[in-house]
């Protein structure tokens, strides 16, 4: 090499190196720049240029608002009322694997960093940014993301994400300094949505899981976990695939991490997801019980008044403590399921071979008419339960039309407390209460008519006719017995004509005791009858609730002392334990005399033992103490059945929502339709030590006279001499008030010579 070579490499070697430093110097420059930028919009969102930052008071004061629980006696979860649905829980409610696998997951340098990773930050600008792999995770810690939780993102434009990042970053270091790591993954763990509007894991663990947090299994805790990195995409109920990959993916970290052994990781795997998914804002348990309760709670706390402390009842996280005894609720649901389920397909076919659908059909609006050919896939109820069904718009409000819903309320009749609550097949879908509907009441309501006449004098052992009559003053009105049997020469003893539901002996009563009479009795009872002269409501032709009538036999139970309302809320305690409410005594009063309440127990007793309640001993196998009553509307319309002992209040009603569609036959009475739903609930209590040693007590009576006397009396010979001195041998004295019909008035103005020559010369008067 020459030197002249020599020398021009020098100079480009002398030349080169001022340009490195040139760009070394022009790195650090724009190095310093950043920083001094970082550090001026650092210091904006420091102080508020981009909105204020919650203060350390405001951070000492955080509060995950808390959903209100509403559970059933023992405890048990029944629904809940919230703005945001989270449970908050303790320290001591978090299994140790949840923490492992959280950490594993989310933030493995959770405990030895101050807020903020900048290990993981790098990660992410080197991997995620440069790299572009987006699986390298994030660089947020878990108190970042409960500071996005709790405060949310605000919107910058195109600042949005390096503002929101530096508020997240600050408040996180601040929150470190104020709470140990453990408070901070409590907060975090109550905070931490799970989508399907579920916050908190607490909510989560019961709407997946069925269980309470501290009750999680380790691979319930990883898919909840897994949840985290996206809600819908590993939501163990719409895409069961993804949690499960996603969950032995997070087993994996926490092996890795020496959380699991090998064995246990690859165990764990093996299992199913088991997922017990409980939504109970989609099919709520008690629905309609919470529903009244829920009313009820937040007509308390709008007149409460708690150490100044004024509760919001979506925020509060209040426990609202129920009179809801869930076994006998379970029991109800049960027994409505396999009753319907059983008798629904009877109906359809009766219906169906009457031409029914299209009778309705023809009722129906054009604008239904035709869409008679829009079919689409639906969610429909049905009496086994929620299905997707094919059908066309017409037939959808033709499947509810002709569903058969059952009411049933079970009450204590000496608290007015309500044991179960069921108002139809589903709550979301057919909000509307069977329990409240206005029905007409049947032979349940022919009880009030024998206590009025108990009240006017008559006894168990007045007789009464069962000879079939047309009353011309009430449009010719003929009542027959169920049966259709009827006897001129025979009449009923009172008892007997209650126990079996004979309806001609029923009104031969009406007219005995008189409208005023059993008007009265019902003013006293809360329950609205008319007022004009109306025979047929002996029979039941009134429109009652259920409601009302399980108040009305709650009084029969209770020896005639009337509850005017019913106990849905034993108790309201706080977030924190303290008892703010409870339910104070409820009023009452003697609506029956003791002894007549008495004597009417013993008829209905009899109703039960051989009357048209023997079902319950003859196929349920009951032996405990029953009086109760059937009832079976005009042309099966509903179907009743009553039944009590003196710490039990079971009533039901089943029908369909438009009277029209019923049973044709006895299919539809009450014996057959309604009683088997209490007749199942009695049988499941009665099998259950606990529930039959507390409800299904023995009568006590004040005295022991029983009810002696004949079912039926001839009236033969001897009743020719007593109608010749113008009285029968066992006729009571007929009150003054009583009211008779027109045609026996006429006849009482007559002389008793006269009516003796008129029954032999022109007959008996039909």
């Amino acid at each position: 090499m020459t030197a002249k070579k020599i020398v021009k490499g020098k100079k480009r070697n002398r030349k080169s190196k001022p340009r490195k430093l040139q760009f070394i110097k022009w790195i650090i420059f724009l190095l310093m720049l950043l920083a001094l930028v970082f550090a001026l919009f650092f210091g904006a969102v420091y102080i508020g240029i981009f909105g204020p930052l919650p203060t350390k008071t405001e951070l000492e004061a955080i509060k995950n608002e808390e959903a209100s629980l509403i559970l059933a006696s023992d405890g048990t979860l029944i629904g809940k009322i919230f703005a945001e649905n989270r449970t908050n829980i303790g320290w001591d409610d978090v299994p140790q694997h949840l923490v492992d696998a959280l950490i594993s997951t989310e933030d493995k340098r959770y405990f030895s960093h101050k807020g903020v990773d900048g290990r993981s930050y790098l990660r992410v600008f080197f991997k995620s940014i440069l790299l572009g792999d987006r699986s390298s995770g994030g660089g947020s810690t878990l108190s970042q993301q409960l500071i996005k939780n709790l405060y949310g993102r605000g919107d910058h434009h195109f600042l949005s994400m390096p503002v929101n990042k530096v508020r997240e970053s600050i408040i996180a270091m601040r929150l470190e300094e104020m709470y140990s790591k453990e408070e901070i993954l409590l907060l975090y763990l109550n905070s931490v949505p799970f989508g399907e509007e579920v916050f908190g894991i607490e909510a989560a663990a019961s709407r997946y899981f069925g269980k309470r947090t501290r009750d999680l299994t380790i691979q319930e805790s990883a898919v909840l976990v897994g949840m985290l990195k996206a809600n819908t995409y590993y939501n163990p109920r719409l895409n069961p695939e993804n949690a499960l990959n996603r969950r032995n993916q997070i087993l994996s970290l926490m092996q890795s991490q020496g959380y699991l052994s090998e064995k246990q990781k690859d165990s764990l795997q093996k299992t199913s997801i088991g997922l017990k998914y409980a939504n109970l804002q989609i099919n709520p348990q008690a629905g309609y019980f919470v529903h009244q309760v829920k009313k009820q709670a937040r007509d308390i706390l709008a007149d409460l008044t708690f150490e100044n402390k004024v509760f919001d009842i979506e925020k509060d996280g209040l426990r609202i403590v129920t009179t809801l005894d869930y076994d006998i609720q379970q029991l109800a649901e049960l027994a409505v399921k396999k009753q319907l389920g059983a008798m629904q397909p009877l109906l359809d076919k009766q219906l169906k071979n009457a031409g029914a659908k299209q009778s309705w059909l023809k009722k129906q609006p054009n604008e239904i008419k035709n869409k008679a050919k829009e079919v689409r896939t639906m969610e429909m109820v049905t009496s086994s339960g929620m299905k997707a069904l094919e059908m066309s718009v017409v037939d959808s409000l033709w499947h509810y039309t002709r569903m058969l819903q059952a009411g049933v309320l079970v009450v204590h009749p000496a608290t007015g407390e309500v044991l179960a609550w069921i108002g139809g097949n589903n709550f979301r879908f057919l909000p509307y209460d069977q329990v409240l509907a206005r029905r007409q009441a049947a032979s349940t309501f022919k009880p009030l008519m024998y206590v009025a006449a108990l009240e006017q004098g008559l006894t168990p052992c007045t007789y009464l006719e069962n000879a079939q009559k047309t009353y011309e003053a009430y449009g010719g009105w003929s009542p027959e017995n169920y049966d259709h049997t009827s006897s001129e020469d025979t009449r009923v003893a009172l008892w007997y004509a209650l126990a079996h539901s004979m309806n001609i002996p029923t009104v031969d009563l009406y007219f005995k005791t008189g409208h005023e009479a059993l008007r009265n009795l019902c003013y006293r009872l809360d329950l609205d009858i008319s007022p004009d002269e109306t025979p047929s409501l002996a029979l039941g032709t009134a429109e009652i609730s259920l409601l009302e009538m399980v108040k009305v036999y709650a009084t029969f139970a209770r020896k005639g002392e009337f509850n005017e309302e019913l106990n849905l809320i034993s108790k309201i305690v706080d977030n924190k334990g303290t008892v703010i409410w409870e339910q104070p005594e409820l009023p009452t009063r003697q609506a029956l005399q003791p002894a007549i309440a008495e004597e009417l127990t013993r008829m209905l007793q009899t109703a039960i033992n051989s009357g048209t309640g023997t079902r319950l001993r003859s196929q349920y196998g009951l032996t405990c103490d029953l009086a109760g009553k059937t009832g079976t509307a005009q042309n099966y319309t509903d179907a009743w059945f009553m039944a009590y002992t003196p710490n039990l209040v079971i009533g039901v009603r089943v029908g369909a929502s438009d009277p029209s569609i019923h049973f044709t036959n006895g299919l539809g009475s009450g014996s057959a339709l309604a009683l088997p739903i209490a007749g199942s609930i009695l049988h499941g209590m009665e099998s259950t030590s606990d529930l039959r040693s507390e409800f299904l007590v023995p009568f006590q009576y004040s005295n022991d006279s029983l009810i002696d006397c004949p079912a039926f009396r001839e009236k033969g010979i001897d009743g020719f001499f007593n109608r010749l001195m113008g009285k029968e041998a066992d006729d009571q004295v007929v009150p003054d008030s009583a009211s008779q019909p027109e045609e026996k008035t006429e006849e009482k103005q007559r002389s008793r010579v006269g009516r003796f020559f008129d029954r032999i010369f022109k007959g008996k008067k039909k």
